[in-house]
Formats: C-alpha cells, sequence, structure tokens
C-alpha cells in the first residue's frame, strides 16, 4: 500500500509539472582562456600538476603599487577565433570570451566553421547566451575617462560605451554564432557565472532552448581595477613570493590575487545531444543561490548562508549528500572568507570521504569567470576522475581536517562535483555537475 502511494505522488508531481522532469541538462562542450592558456585538456593538467599562474604585473606600470602581481595572461591570441579587426580593438574582456565560447562550440561539434552541418541543423531560436562578467570593459571604460579628461569628448572611442558594458560579449557571440535564443548577463560580482549556468540551465529545462553558451568572463587586471581593489585592502601584497600569495586556509593568507580570462560551458539538453551523438561530460544535476543580507564585502562569520545554499544544490539534485566526492570551494585566500566557507561545507557536507579543492590557489581570482573557468575544472574532475590539488596550504588553519584537502592531484572517481561561487554582497552560489542519470530514481 505504502509503496503505492509513493508511486502515485510521483506521477501526481511529474504530470502537474510536464517537461519539467524530463528535459535534463547536460555539458558537451568546455572553453577557457586561462593564464595556462586557452587549451582545456592543458589547462587541467596544469592545475593537476600544481602549478601556479601567477606572475608580476607587465600590463601597467605598477610602481608604488603595493601589489605588483596577477595571475595575468601573456601575449593573448584569439589563435585565429576573432576576426583580426575585431580581435584588434576589442576590450580584452570581449576578446576572451569570444575566444572561449568559440573553442566550446568547437569541443561540443557545433561550430560553424568546423562543424557547418552541425551547426546549420541547430534550431537557433533555441540556442542562448548567458555570460557573466563582475566588471565588464575595465580598460576601454577608464582609458575613455581619460581622454575625456586629458583631451576632451571629441577624442573618446567611437566604441567605449560597446565595449564597456557587460552584455556585449554575449551579444556578440550570438551575432558570431545566429544563436537567437534567450541572451543576457547577470551580474553577482564573483559569483556571476554560476548564476549563469543555472538560468541557462533553467531555459533549457523550461524548454526555451535546447543549447546554452554559459559561464564568465573577466579583465580587470588594469591600473584602475587593481588599484580598486587595493583601495578595498582585498588583495594580497606578497610581492616577493606572488606564486606562494594565494594560500587558502593558510594561516598566513593575507588577500586574494586577481586572476583574469573565461571559462564557457556548452549546456544542452539530454536528448538532444544523444540524438547528435554528443560527447557528454557531466550532467547539471543541480544547484541553488542565497544572499547573507550581511555585509558588503565580508561574508557571514558562521557561514549560514552558504551551507543552506549547499544543503538546497544537494535537495533540488535529488541525491544524497554523501553522492558529493568533490567541492570546487570559492577558497579565496582571504582572511574572513575562506574559514566561513570551511565551516559551512563540514556542516552540511560532513562526510570524511569528501575532497573539497582551491582553484584559485594556482589561477588567482577571476571574478565573474572565476566559476567560468572553476565550472570547466569540475566538470573535468567529474569526467577525468583527477581532482587537482591546492597549492600553497603550508600552515593550515588548526580547524582544518588536511584529509579533505589534497595537496597532490588524486584519482578517483568523481560521482559529483559541487562548485562554489560567492560574490561581494553576500551573493552565494552552489552548482552541483555529477555523472549522467546520478540524482535520477
Amino acid at each position: 500500500g505504502g509503496h503505492g502511494g509513493r508511486n502515485k505522488v510521483v506521477v501526481a508531481s511529474s504530470l502537474g509539472n510536464p517537461g519539467e522532469e524530463t528535459r535534463r541538462v547536460v555539458v558537451t562542450g568546455l572553453g577557457v582562456v586561462s593564464c595556462f592558456g586557452n587549451d582545456v585538456a592543458h589547462f587541467h593538467q596544469a592545475l593537476c600538476e600544481g602549478r601556479s599562474g601567477i606572475s608580476m604585473i607587465e600590463r601597467f606600470d605598477t610602481e608604488g603599487f603595493p601589489t605588483r602581481f596577477a595571475g595575468e595572461i601573456k601575449d593573448f591570441s584569439s589563435g585565429g577565433l576573432m576576426n583580426a579587426r575585431m580581435e584588434r580593438r576589442a576590450d580584452n574582456c570581449i576578446r576572451y570570451l569570444m575566444t572561449a565560447g568559440r573553442s566550446a562550440l568547437i569541443d561540443a561539434g557545433l561550430d560553424k566553421e568546423h562543424n557547418p552541418d552541425a551547426h546549420e541543423k541547430l534550431d537557433k531560436a533555441k540556442a542562448g547566451v548567458l555570460i557573466g562578467s563582475a566588471m565588464g570593459g575595465v580598460k576601454t571604460l577608464s582609458q575613455s575617462i581619460e581622454i575625456l579628461n586629458e583631451v576632451g569628448h571629441r577624442k573618446m572611442n567611437p566604441f567605449c560605451i560597446p565595449f564597456a558594458i557587460s552584455n556585449m560579449g554575449g551579444a556578440l557571440l550570438a551575432i558570431e554564432t545566429g544563436f537567437e535564443g534567450p541572451n543576457y548577463p547577470i551580474n553577482t560580482a564573483c559569483a556571476s557565472a554560476n548564476y549563469c549556468y543555472l538560468n541557462a540551465a533553467d531555459h533549457i529545462k523550461r524548454g526555451e532552448a535546447d543549447i546554452m553558451l554559459a559561464g564568465g568572463t573577466e579583465a580587470a587586471i588594469e591600473s584602475s581595477g587593481i588599484g580598486g581593489f587595493i583601495a578595498c585592502k582585498a588583495l594580497s601584497s606578497r610581492n616577493d613570493d606572488p606564486q606562494g600569495a594565494s594560500r587558502p586556509w593558510d594561516i598566513n593568507r593575507d588577500g586574494f590575487v586577481m586572476g583574469e580570462g573565461a571559462g564557457v560551458l556548452v549546456l544542452e539538453e539530454y536528448e538532444h545531444a544523444v540524438a547528435r551523438g554528443a560527447r557528454i561530460y557531466a550532467e547539471l544535476i543541480g544547484g541553488a543561490v542565497t544572499c547573507d543580507a550581511h555585509h558588503m564585502t565580508e561574508p557571514r562569520p558562521d557561514g549560514s548562508g552558504v551551507s543552506r545554499c549547499i544543503s538546497m544544490a544537494v535537495e533540488k539534485a535529488s541525491i544524497d549528500r554523501d553522492a558529493i566526492s568533490l567541492v570546487n570551494a570559492h577558497a579565496t585566500s582571504t582572511p574572513a572568507g575562506d574559514m566561513a566557507e570551511y565551516r559551512a561545507i563540514t556542516n552540511a557536507l560532513p562526510g570524511k570521504h569528501l575532497k573539497i579543492h582551491g582553484t584559485k590557489s594556482m589561477t588567482g581570482h577571476l571574478l565573474g569567470a572565476a566559476a567560468g573557468i572553476e565550472g570547466v575544472a569540475s566538470v573535468m574532475a567529474v569526467h577525468t576522475g583527477e581532482i587537482h590539488p591546492t597549492i600553497n596550504v603550508d600552515d593550515p588553519e588548526p580547524a582544518v581536517d588536511m584529509s579533505l584537502i589534497p595537496t597532490t592531484m588524486v584519482k578517483q572517481e568523481v560521482h559529483a562535483a559541487l562548485s562554489n561561487s560567492f560574490g561581494f554582497g553576500g551573493h552565494n552560489s552552489s552548482v552541483i555537475f555529477g555523472k549522467v542519470g546520478l540524482g535520477r530514481h
């Protein structure tokens, strides 16, 4: 009797919500632009080897700045993925995004030049773009303001507005691909790309899209970006040891290290992916967002907003919390943030089998693109069973159980990886990527 009754409830709920239960979201393409280059396999390998991508800043004169290092991308080239004229003119945040976006489409077998037939077959009205950026075209905007102040408005760059606003990268990707579905950015500062993944997945679940390019892009390693974060006392000033500066959970951490780049996932409806014979890396099985409602730049010390976010994400994914093998932590290496998050993770996921790692120890903090490249890292962990280490945890906080935090690569099956990203303002987000079919009873 009881069992039959339970089945009836399941039937009723799926009838009451047609399509919601049946449309699943999988990852079929990955693209990055990073301090380790623009190739996903190489990016994953660099992380697994525990390499640091942090270096002294060469882009502008840092004389007199208390922080003179970052995860700066040197000698960027789109490798022919962008129109040469656009590549010369555009802001880095657009160049990074166009390159990562095209790379992800090529990886998914849907690029118009590499896979013209597959691209032609796509229903463009059901293909969209959801890309976040915390700062948009920082360089474009600050250069224009300098010219305005020094020379006057007549000499301002005609592209100063289009290349500065944070929706333009996604718009240009749509122009490039012909995607006419949902297209907008989300800005929750450093959590932006995770919010983009979740909203993109919702468009697919609701039947408004079959394919979404989702992720984040950021290019704020400019005098105004670095200067601004110095002013709000957020950055590490370990100039004598830049590669040791991003040290999550270490007692000597002194602020985050700025990074830059872009990370993009091709999210696709499961049946659509199967029908075209796509390689499926993982399934986006759940996620959640909460707000601390506490402080502009500090997290709640007890991490309650974050632990609620993690628990809600697990519930949405319809999995047991022990199915989470890995947490890609936000772990920015700030005095307040790291331990608040650690407490939240271990409260919400108390299992001793759990592994926790921090990509930012190697890449720095990519702000709006952090969840972009960390989404790629999490999907690669599920796909390969290779869990990258966290580097520089030389003197861990006494409260940290180091058996949870590998300092060299671990090879083990990753059933599901949960990726955390939090933004200034208390915007919390958790996204869960799992083996395909995990969470379907």
